[in-house]
């Protein structure tokens, strides 16, 4: 068996993009150039390796985050593709915790687009290193600076164009390399796999010198040995910018920035030279942290075989009824048949196979240590987000954030057969994915899915369909109300009746009064002895509870009311159990009535973060949907919104939201209260 590789020489990075910026094309061609693939794929015909799934191609976009290998100039690359459409953010948000560096693709026509500042922020939150990859400047429109100014102002971060593009739109044929100032030009015959390196062209020269001399100013910012060169007129070589940036980029200080276009293949070996010059290894980030389940101590484990086995569970995925578990090892061996413990779980379990992944793809290995990304199979209680540690030597790691589903639908099974696979179907679907979730409501018999947008619901319906052959009708949810009443009230229960040739008696008195929001129901006993033994009080609750379950409005539960019995009537032989249980009832319907009952519908806590440009819009969008703005604030260039808005105002506000912001705000939403119903 060969030695693994030393640390240093790992890269463990993503590919991070809006939805359509060409991050799969750029994988497919890092893949063909480090020969990983011997054709390269396209997505506009549904060919692309990363694009496995059925959806995918039909779509011609990224669902599901794809995991490879590959090599270049001795490096070990891991590589994940992300998708870029809002609804699968959760794939990103995962995929970067795990992840020591990114790749952030911008289109040279349209610049930082609405979720590229998504992502990024989710990199910069989880202090993951960045380059910058503006891609297309083959097309009309494509402005290599306008880009980098975008990059300056919207993320509030240094970029630092390490390249110029050579020629621009149809003219586009290379790139001039500002660290070691030479010319790059691709040669199309061989798609892409042979370039020229040469002088810069006399008439670009002075552009190339100024563009370097900026760069060489920049960093000498940063670096005292570099300004003094440069200040004493020393010749700047290539080694000491690139210590430099690869400096700054590890500490989250700037972001090289490339240029190219993947689609026609120029500019790509470039981008994986600075993989490996300016990207950290897994030696390069701080050792990961987590609590000894046992002392609750912060314990670290360092990037070492040595330490004990530390890995993160990032990803579940079912193939063809088999359990995959994606694994980052941060520290240590994982060994087929070796015993672990699932720290989140408190479950041991067995490590049965391991698999080097490449997209849908497995290479089976027998170890694989710290630094690498690997699936495994055998874990049954593993979900997203669990801690998987030597048994002996147990840490529990920070777990993936897992965003709340901001939209839900109904659904019904079409036959029989059917609703029996579907429960099954929707909790394998629920376990791949933590943003999807399902719930049988209690109150209208409906199976409840939500999700993080109308495409999101709709690729889960497809897999339904195509993966499972669960066929589903579906609807709009039914938005459950409570009822109350508006002020007190008494009331009366007389239960007189033979049954079965006994008689049974009992008069029930109650007092109500309406309550605070959220505070609940509660019973209260003040009668006395006399007139009511103690001992039928628990069914006089148990009556009192029945009658909560439906109000006389609308038949929704009641909430929010307090119930004081203060009298009632008890006849010898006569009275019973069931007698003040149904008595109990009446009274508490009488009473309900004259209280002058209301309806109460679901609020929601929303919080919505915007670009400032488009504070108005949201707010309006927000008072036209009768809401309450509770506070907003701002988070460096985003402004955050909270407000509460009743639950039936909120559907459709997804889209609505997307359209009136260009698909730049996000929003969440969780349960807040239950309050007076708007008309």
């Amino acid at each position: 068996m060969s030695e693994p590789k030393r640390l240093e020489l790992y890269r463990n990075i993503g590919i991070i993009a809006h939805i359509d910026a060409g991050k799969t094309t750029l994988t497919e061609r890092i893949l063909f150039y480090t020969g990983r693939s011997h054709r390269m794929g396209e997505v506009h015909d549904g060919t692309a390796v990363m694009d496995w799934m059925e959806q995918e191609q039909e779509r011609g976009i990224t669902i599901t985050s794809a995991v490879t290998t590959c090599e270049w100039r001795g490096h070990e690359i891991h590589l994940i593709d992300t998708p870029g459409h809002v609804d699968f953010t959760i794939e990103v948000g995962r995929s970067l915790r795990v992840l020591d560096g990114a790749i952030a693709v911008f289109s040279g026509v349209d610049g930082v687009e609405p979720q590229s500042e998504t992502v990024w922020h989710q990199a910069d939150r989880h202090n993951v290193p960045k380059i910058a990859f503006v891609n297309k400047m083959d097309r009309i429109g494509a402005d290599f600076n306008n880009t980098v100014s975008q990059i300056a102002d919207k993320f509030k971060t240094i970029p630092l164009p390490v390249q110029l593009p050579l020629g621009v739109e149809s003219d586009f044929r290379g790139v001039i390399d500002l660290v070691s100032m030479e010319q790059i030009f691709w040669i199309d015959e061989t798609l892409g796999a042979e370039f020229r390196i040469g002088e810069i062209d006399p008439d670009l020269r002075p552009a190339a010198n100024e563009a370097r001399e900026d760069l060489v100013a920049k960093l000498g910012e940063f670096d005292d040995e570099l300004m003094e060169s440069y200040l004493g007129g020393d010749e700047i070589t290539a080694a000491q910018l690139i210590r430099v940036i690869r400096r700054l980029t590890l500490a989250l200080k700037a972001v090289p920035v490339l240029c190219g276009s993947s689609l026609k293949n120029k500019g790509v070996q470039p981008l994986l030279d600075a993989i490996v010059d300016f990207l950290p290894s897994p030696l390069d980030v701080p050792a990961v942290e987590g609590a000894n389940p046992r002392t609750g101590a912060v314990e670290q484990r360092k990037p070492d075989e040595r330490e004990p086995l530390a890995a993160l569970a990032f990803k579940i995925f079912m193939d063809q009824g088999r359990k995959l578990t994606y694994l980052r090892i941060y520290s240590g061996v994982l060994k087929v048949g070796a015993d672990v413990l699932n720290v989140s779980k408190g479950a041991r379990e067995k490590i049965s196979r391991i698999f080097q992944m490449h997209a849908n793809k497995r290479e089976r290995i027998e170890r694989s240590g710290a630094g690498n990304l690997v699936a495994v199979l055998g874990l049954k209680t593993a979900t997203t987000g669990d801690s998987i540690c030597d048994p002996d030597r147990p840490v529990l790691l920070e777990p993936v954030e897992v965003y709340e589903p901001v939209i839900s639908i109904s659904i019904e099974a079409q036959t029989r057969a059917d609703q029996e696979k579907l429960f099954d179907s929707l909790s394998k679907l629920s376990e791949e994915d933590p943003t999807f979730r399902f719930v049988e409501s209690s109150d209208t018999g409906q199976m409840i899915v939500s999700g993080m947008g109308e495409l999101h619901l709709e690729i889960v319906l497809n897999r339904l369909e195509r993966d499972y052959h669960v066929l589903v009708n579906a609807g709009k949810p039914q938005v459950v109300y409570r009822e109350t009443i508006s002020h007190g009230s008494d009331g009366i229960g007389v239960f007189d009746r033979e049954i079965g040739g006994t008689r049974h008696f009992a008069e029930v008195q109650l007092r109500l009064a309406a309550r605070e929001r959220g505070l609940g129901d509660r019973v209260v006993n003040e009668a006395r002895g006399e007139s009511i033994p103690e001992i039928f009080f628990p069914a006089i609750q148990q009556g009192i509870q029945d009658a909560l379950t439906s109000g006389t409005i609308s038949g929704y539960p009641v909430v929010d009311v307090e119930t004081t019995v203060f009298a009632g009537t008890f006849q010898e032989g006569a009275s019973s159990e069931l007698a003040f249980r149904v008595a109990a009832s009446m009274a508490f319907r009488n009473g309900f009535e004259r209280g002058a009952p209301i309806l109460l519908e679901p609020c929601m806590s929303v919080e919505i973060l915007t670009p400032e440009e488009f504070l108005g819009e949201v707010l309006g969008e927000i008072n036209m949907r009768k809401g309450r703005i509770e506070s907003i604030t701002a988070r460096k260039a985003i402004q955050v919104i909270e407000a509460v808005v009743a639950l039936s105002k909120m559907f459709g506000y997804s889209t609505s939201l997307r359209s009136s912001t260009q698909g730049r705000a996000t929003f969440t939403m969780h349960f807040s209260h239950y309050d007076l119903a708007s008309q």
